[in-house]
């Protein structure tokens, strides 16, 4: 029999059962039940020798063992579990043969009293059962070793991120990296709003995208006949609250990439972004620090963490070095002096071959950083000082108009923020643009159009403010050590089923 043929008839024998319900006059589908404990609060709740305890308590069927008169069962909650007690005697005939129609993952609300086994098991001794939903799937609920750990199961890792709400019933700790998500965005937003910024909102439609280099996904609005995207960046709009009077603004909002999938890239993800009137690249570094390293200790405990293999010591302040002095050291190149052949033939010596030659500068620079110099960021490092080239929206380096006041911060070889000196100067704003037009022209997809809007917005005068985005998705694989970025997105982007 083929797996597909055994579910079949595993999915017709619960069908069977349904109706065998129907008939007795069971609702199979509930419309609530008053719980009022967890199987967590249940278990806290016992007192040995006192057996007035009452309880009602909800969840699936996560074990099942009928003994004659007698069946035990464990019912699992968001908390945890507890086991439950069903006598013939204590629930009448009627009742006790309905359990017969009762099938793992199927959901109840049970009544009864806490008592402990001669096994020193607390449970629960039910009076009353109730169906509250039929599973007509049986979930595929592994084995469990006697230290907690499980075996089989869902395992297929397609099949979890496809089917995410079969990976969440049946792997508590699947669960478990998605509360310390909401923790982390919680502890974010108090954060901010502690320091006096607001939390603003601002257009996932726009109709110019910009803010980053990155492809957008495009759409059309009918009744404005007009093109529409999905924004790339929050950034040009919350630079825009900052000319409005807002001093300092955040916002924790989805950003759509139209570009590649992979273990750190997913097509959605989650930004969060600030800006902060009157500041610069170094103020947004020494936030930087208090943000990560506070959210660190808060959900880790210590500020040295293990993960992926390796202590990293989020103790500040942080390493700073220069992104020119970087390349220089790990890829033996001058990017002041060296032309773009010289960074194609760099980029071909680690067996780099596609597409080069018709990548513009922007992307071989972009590109010899992440080939040579990323991988040895490992400890938490501030990278500084970014050529202009690549750099259309941050303010020219005091001292430096090569370069400018631009950092990116980085761990375990991955960048987690990109941070500006914000560029308030309407005209350098505009010849940048004008800059990326031409390297759109030279077959750069991903350079910015002219946003004409905004620089009128700089034109009303901006003044000097220093802005930050961190990738969240990123930083909750670091802080709950998962490999994929698809382990923290609960329905990351998959190719459609056939």
């Amino acid at each position: 029999m083929t797996v597909t043929q055994e579910r079949s008839y595993i999915e017709a024998a619960r069908r069977e059962k349904l109706q065998a319900l129907a008939e007795r006059g069971i609702a199979p589908f509930a419309y609530r039940f008053e719980r009022t404990h967890t199987a967590q609060e249940a278990l806290d709740a016992f007192r040995d020798g006192d057996d007035a305890v009452s309880v009602r308590a909800a969840g699936r069927i996560v074990s099942h063992r009928p003994h004659g008169k007698t069946t035990f069962m464990h019912l699992g909650d968001s908390s945890g579990k507890i086991q439950l007690y069903f006598k013939r005697d204590d629930l009448g005939e009627e009742q006790f043969e309905v359990l017969k129609l009762l099938d793992l993952s199927d959901h109840i609300g049970v009544r009864g009293t806490l008592f402990r086994t001669r096994t020193e098991e607390i449970t629960i001794r039910v009076e009353e059962v109730t169906l509250l939903a039929k599973a007509l799937r049986p979930l595929p609920i592994g084995k469990e070793a006697a230290d907690g750990e499980q075996h089989g199961g869902l395992l297929d890792a397609e099949t979890r991120y496809r089917q995410r709400y079969v990976d969440l019933a049946v792997h508590a700790g699947v669960r478990d990296v998605f509360v310390t998500r909401a923790k982390v965005l919680r502890l974010m937003r108090a954060f901010f709003d502690e320091r006096g910024f607001i939390e603003v909102e601002t257009p996932v439609l726009q109709p110019i995208y910009g803010g980053a280099l990155a492809l957008p996904f495009v759409t059309d609005h009918k009744a404005l006949d007009s093109r529409l995207y999905l924004r790339i960046a929050d950034e040009l709009y919350l630079k825009r609250c900052i000319v409005g009077g807002f001093d300092r603004v955040y916002e924790i909002g989805h950003d759509f990439r139209n570009e590649g999938i992979d273990r750190f890239h997913n097509p959605e993800f989650t930004m969060l972004e600030f800006y902060q009137a009157y500041a610069d690249y170094t103020d947004m570094m020494t936030v930087l620090e208090e943000l990560v390293s506070g959210i660190v200790q808060e959900v880790c405990g210590s500020l040295q963490i293990e993960r992926f293999g390796t202590t990293l010591d989020f103790s500040t302040p942080w390493r700073r070095a220069e992104f020119v002095e970087l390349v220089r050291k790990h890829a033996g190149l001058d990017l002041e002096t060296a032309d773009d052949a010289t960074l194609r033939n760099c980029l071909r010596s680690q067996g780099d071959d596609d597409d080069i030659d018709a990548m513009p500068r922007t992307k071989l620079i972009d590109e010899v950083f992440k080939v040579h110099v990323e991988p040895t960021l490992v400890q938490p490092t501030i990278v500084q000082d970014y050529p202009i080239e690549i750099s259309p929206l941050a303010k020219r380096k005091r001292g430096n108009p090569r370069l400018t006041e631009r950092f990116e911060f980085f761990v375990n070889g991955r960048e987690l923020a990109n941070a500006f000196s914000e560029l308030n100067d309407p005209d350098d704003q505009r010849s940048r643009f004008e800059s990326q037009v031409a390297a759109r022209e030279a077959g750069d997809d991903a350079a910015h159009a002219i946003d004409e809007d905004y620089i009128r917005a700089l034109e009303y005068g901006m003044p000097p403010t220093g802005g930050l985005g961190l990738g969240v998705d990123r930083f909750i694989m670091l802080l709950t050590d998962q490999p994929s970025i698809r382990d923290v997105i609960l329905f990351p982007t998959l190719r459609p089923e056939e």
